[in-house]
């Protein structure tokens, strides 16, 4: 009987007509690397291409079984490590209001890599409550950030009203930045994302508000002659 493996003519034939079946191909070295590689394509895809500094420990446990168990566990480790300094520096998320005994305390003697954001305020002044509101806000959101606030003559004695609202942005116990009254910190027309764009450009918060939100003067201007425009 002849061998329905052999190449021959007649084996060809019978294959073309699906009598016989197909031969079975040999792997060569580039069929194997060829499968190596949409292998990895495949791992690379099922885990969303991930940076292995970017996944959370699930994830790092279940890439565990098929990857370098040592190179996994230092990685492993360091994310451990990276998040117990997250959760110890995330012991905020309100607004401490202090008096001037409490200064060196809360805000010089902050500690170590802690950003502190000082309002200092006085009641009645519509820009200052909004400010107080904003910092409530940004308080419970960035809570690696320490957020103070005080009665501007209850810390300073005689500081005048005309500079409020004030606001002071210390690193470790250091001014870093100074907004002194109401021009600097954009008048009662601030937005919430404004003061969030201002204290990120001063690197006390984290933000993703990379452009100033607010209006350029002269693009509003040019709104409102074409609404006068098409008026008339």
């Amino acid at each position: 009987m002849q061998d329905p493996n052999e190449d021959t003519e007649w084996n060809d034939i019978l294959r073309s007509k699906g009598i016989l079946p197909q031969k079975e191909k040999e792997l060569t070295e580039d069929d194997i690397v060829s499968m190596v590689e949409r292998t990895i394509e495949q791992k690379q895809a099922s885990t969303k291409i991930k940076d292995l500094g970017e996944m959370n420990l699930d994830e790092l446990d279940e890439l565990e079984d098929s990857e370098d168990e040592e190179i996994l566990q230092e990685y492993r480790q360091r994310r451990i490590a990276e998040m117990k300094a997250l959760v110890e520096k995330s012991k905020f998320g309100t607004v401490i209001e202090i008096s001037a005994q409490d200064y060196v305390e809360e805000i010089n003697k902050a500690g170590e890599g802690i950003w502190v954001v000082l309002h200092l305020y006085k009641q009645g002044i519509p820009l200052c409550a909004l400010i107080n509101q904003y910092m409530s806000v940004l308080a419970a959101r960035f809570r690696t950030v320490k957020f103070v606030k005080s009665i501007s003559t209850t810390c300073i004695p005689n500081y005048p009203d005309k500079n409020l609202p004030t606001v002071f942005i210390y690193f470790e116990g250091e001014l870093k930045k100074q907004f002194v009254g109401p021009i600097e910190l954009r008048g009662p027309n601030l937005s919430l994302e404004e003061f969030e764009y201002i204290l990120g450009k001063a690197e006390a918060v984290q933000t993703d508000i990379k452009e100033d939100p607010r209006p350029i003067v002269k693009d509003k201007l040019f709104a409102e002659l074409n609404d006068l425009n098409n008026d008339w």
